[in-house]
């Protein structure tokens, strides 16, 4: 893994506006409910700690608003793909860029046959030699590229593995995908490379062992399906079940007790209801729930994508809609 001096640093340009755009499409990726979620952001905190960073959205928005200035963020997630590419692109980012501009010139001249080329023929096989037996994957920037270019070109941006541990998303139907994005992807580079930024790949209960009075929590676990037939659990080959939304449950609860400024969302699943909106001990510790209007794109059945509720869950007191559009 290359370290955090590398010279590739030195040639990031600042974006030219405040914002960056997230770097992966990712299940639950939370861009389209950002009007909802700025409205349970604390006026003032300590840290900022997101324990499923996924495609980083608040992240992303809190740095492009300057609230994160002067501020230590911790962004941890359990997924070895997901902080390995994350490395590689806050470190080599002109390296990354170069491999992303090859394969988007290959995938402009035959898009499904060099997705599955690419799938089968190069990201797995390097993604296998590349993984040791702790489980980390020790990204290069040839792979961190090719796991841009699958989230880019495979269906829905999923991110699933198989029972052996490999990425079997098929293809995805876009006419004109947009894999390469130099700036965005300097932005998301210097984002991720400011001096008080730690990416770790651990699992969310972590954050209980850093979190103080004060830290700002963001927590977007895969979501409790609303039906049988609804089930997501493709983030990693294990899965998230009903036992660790319960374990998440804990956590949160542990954190909000402590002093912390607490956001979760989820679906709202009977389960999860069960977990926050009538528990008393969720109560206890000052959380609360709000439904709010979001829209659902992971389903294979495509009339089944559309308006839904979700869950907010925080202890923040919530502005007013009107104060942050």
């Amino acid at each position: 893994m290359p370290g955090r001096s590398s010279p590739n640093r030195a040639a990031i340009a600042k974006p030219r506006s405040g914002a960056v755009r997230p770097l992966l499409k990712w299940a639950g990726g939370k861009r389209q409910l950002l009007p909802q979620l700025r409205r349970f952001y604390p006026r003032a905190f300590r840290r900022y700690i997101e324990p499923f960073f996924g495609s980083g959205a608040v992240f992303f928005d809190l740095y492009g608003a300057g609230r994160l200035r002067n501020h230590d963020a911790v962004l941890i997630d359990s997924n070895a793909d997901l902080i390995g590419c994350y490395e590689v692109v806050r470190d080599c980012p002109d390296e990354v860029a170069r491999e992303l501009d090859a394969l988007a010139a290959a995938h402009a001249m035959d898009g499904p046959a060099h997705y599955y080329a690419i799938r089968d023929g190069q990201f797995n096989p390097l993604r296998a030699r590349l993984r040791r037996g702790d489980g980390h994957i020790a990204y290069t920037a040839q792979l961190a590229a090719m796991l841009i270019y699958l989230n880019r070109t495979g269906f829905n941006g999923l991110f699933r593995l198989n029972a052996s541990g490999a990425f079997n998303v098929p293809a995805g139907r876009y006419a004109h995908p947009t894999i390469s994005d130099r700036g965005n992807l300097r932005g998301v580079a210097e984002a991720l490379a400011g001096p008080r930024v730690r990416l770790r790949r651990e699992s969310f209960e972590s954050a209980v062992e850093i979190a103080e009075a004060g830290d700002f929590l963001y927590l977007d676990p895969p979501y409790a399906p609303l039906s049988a037939t609804a089930k997501f659990t493709s983030y990693t080959a294990s899965g998230f079940s009903l036992r660790d939304q319960e374990r998440l449950q804990r956590v949160v609860i542990a954190l909000a007790s402590r002093g912390c400024h607490v956001l979760v969302s989820n679906s709202t699943a009977e389960d999860i209801a069960a977990l926050y909106d009538t528990s008393l001990d969720a109560r206890t510790a000052g959380l609360r729930t709000t439904r709010v209007p979001a829209r659902r794109a992971v389903n294979s059945d495509a009339t089944r994508r559309g308006p839904v509720e979700e869950f907010l869950i925080s202890n923040v007191e919530p502005e007013a809609e009107s104060a942050v559009r």
